[in-house]
């Protein structure tokens, strides 16, 4: 499986920040040990790419630095050029990662499911909407029309679910943790809602239910998946109880019915907030060894 990586691209951080930025590179690390995957540095989204779903004032105000107080505490990082660099070159992975699934039916991102970003705005860790643009950037190359995404961060993809608002040929499914990040819902096609502790038997029994339903309403030519690790017990974020092998379950359960189904996939990572930050980087390789076997 090829997977494309931006670990080398690094941004400063305040001490204590919550945000576990060493996870990629020791993914990364890991990943490169596997024969099943072959990881590459990503490219760097373009302006035009990162135009397709944001607005072109938000991208010259990130790029400039120019974003108000306000912005960055939303954002929930501090500004810098490095920070600007890294978040184009994770769009630019997950475009790469859903033109290969479209000839080598999986591909990932080592990072990526930046699904808080609005058009007009970067929120919860998320600068850029990459699945988002991913989409519209294959769209606008004439490979896909329709495209389903499975977001499986526990954290609803409020960004993603507004970008799409309307598409008819989007479909927009996630399992999130009801009393969860973000507060200010925004609609999506077909979601569930879970319960603070919802552990693995309601939580892939809810996913086994669901998921086959979302596939047929969207008759989808590609599927952009965002594998987050933080419904995990362990997640400082997540407020689930899902073990690591009903996250493993989970991914399975992905893989099987999407490719019973003949729709390619491109994998992101999502959010994953486990202390020791091990916990994250394992459910991770977990999944990444799901889609590679």
């Amino acid at each position: 499986m090829k997977a494309f990586a931006h670990d080398l691209y690094t941004y400063p951080l305040p001490a204590g920040h919550r945000f576990p930025l060493g996870k990629y590179r020791a993914v990364r690390a890991r990943a490169e040990s596997r024969t099943s995957i072959d990881v590459a540095d990503a490219r760097s989204a373009s302006h035009d790419e990162l135009a397709l779903i944001h607005d072109r004032d938000y991208i010259n105000r990130v790029d400039a630095g120019q974003l108000e107080r306000r912005e960055e505490l939303a954002l929930g990082f501090p500004w810098s050029p490095a920070l600007v660099e890294r978040s184009r070159r994770s769009v630019g992975a997950t475009i790469q990662a859903a033109g290969c699934a479209l000839t080598d039916g999986v591909s990932a991102n080592l990072g990526g499911g930046t699904h808080h970003a609005f058009p007009d705005a970067g929120r919860g860790f998320c600068v850029f909407n990459d699945v988002a643009i991913a989409v519209h950037a294959l769209r606008r190359a004439g490979l896909i029309d329709r495209a389903l995404v499975v977001d499986l961060d526990v954290h609803q993809g409020d960004g993603t679910h507004f970008v799409f608002d309307g598409d008819r040929e989007a479909f927009t499914f996630s399992i999130n943790g009801f009393k969860n990040y973000p507060f200010h819902r925004v609609a999506g096609d077909l979601e569930l809602d879970l319960a603070d502790g919802t552990s693995d038997d309601a939580y892939l029994a809810g996913l086994a239910e669901l998921l086959p339903q979302a596939i047929d309403r969207a008759r989808p030519d590609l599927c952009l998946y965002l594998g987050g690790a933080d419904p995990y017990a362990g997640d400082q974020l997540g407020r689930l109880s899902v073990t690591m092998d009903g996250l493993e379950q989970r991914d399975r359960l992905v893989r099987d019915t999407l490719c019973e189904s003949g729709v390619p996939v491109a994998l992101t990572l999502a959010g994953g907030y486990a202390d020791p930050i091990d916990d994250t980087v394992a459910i991770n390789l977990a999944t990444l060894d799901v889609f590679a076997g």
